[in-house]
């Protein structure tokens, strides 16, 4: 009974003592809602620890954070060459997001930076193929083809890349002017061209018209009157001359004229 009661005592006085000493082996880490914690041991990678409390035991235990919410980077308008060696200034938004902490962490000193040359490296060849008219025509397909050039640049240090797009197209002054120049003509052209097709539209209408009143003089008659009643519904006088082809209307028929008149 007395060595159990010595044991006891030997128990608590152990746990007395060494209770502080777990305590600061104890660990506690939280990780919050949209990110990942990387966890590490006298300095070495250990595990990725996702959002929520853990903990662990032990001495020099650290914890890194890295976001995995997606964001957008804004590559600075670049100076770059077309095809044809025309300079112009353009500048891109790269939707991204990291899915690969450890990588992102460990694989290259500055992941923001390489994903920012990897932007630009593309936005260069991209253009460096191409025309400036097709270009400035083209620019959602010159959105896929950088996606398409920066995706595996990205997905080797745990990047996913999910948009490139062109935001913003500067010209030279004088290409701005020639450009300018060009889209007026084409203006001035459509315009013209539809004058013509207006009249030419107008012209045929009015030669229908002009057979129609050919074949059917009364036609003529009846539309000379209903311009009369119009002008004398809007106030107006007029002054008519009776063309010679007139024929008067007499209970719906075409009276004989006074040459007839005379024969008889």
């Amino acid at each position: 009974m007395n060595n159990n009661l010595i044991i006891a005592i030997a128990v608590a006085a152990g746990l007395i003592i060494g209770l502080p000493w777990l305590i600061k082996l104890r660990r506690v880490f939280i990780v919050p809602e949209g990110y990942a914690g990387l966890l590490y041991k006298k300095g070495k990678f250990v595990e990725v620890l996702r959002t929520g409390e853990h903990v662990r035991w032990g001495r020099k235990i650290t914890l890194g954070v890295s976001d995995l919410r997606k964001t957008s980077v804004l590559v600075a308008g670049q100076e770059v060459l077309s095809a044809d060696n025309v300079g112009l200034k353009a500048s891109l938004l790269v939707t991204y997001q990291v899915v690969d902490p450890a990588k992102a962490a460990h694989e290259t000193q500055n992941w923001h930076g390489d994903l920012y040359n990897a932007a630009q490296i593309a936005l260069r060849a991209v253009a460096g193929g191409a025309t400036i008219e097709s270009l400035l025509g083209q620019r959602l397909d010159m959105g896929a083809q950088l996606l398409a050039r920066v995706r595996p640049e990205a997905e080797k240090i745990g990047i996913n890349i999910l948009a490139v797009e062109v935001k913003d197209v500067s010209l030279p002054n004088d290409l701005k002017r020639a450009f300018a120049e060009v889209l007026k003509a084409k203006q001035e052209g459509q315009a013209a061209l539809e004058r013509a097709r207006g009249e030419t539209a107008a012209l045929r209408n009015l030669a229908n018209a002009a057979r129609v009143l050919d074949g059917n003089p009364a036609l003529m008659n009846l539309r000379l009157m209903q311009s009369l009643m119009t002008a004398q519904n809007a106030g107006n006088t007029l002054v008519v001359g009776v063309p010679g082809s007139f024929v008067p209307l007499k209970n719906g028929q075409a009276a004989p004229n006074a040459e007839s008149g005379e024969a008889s």
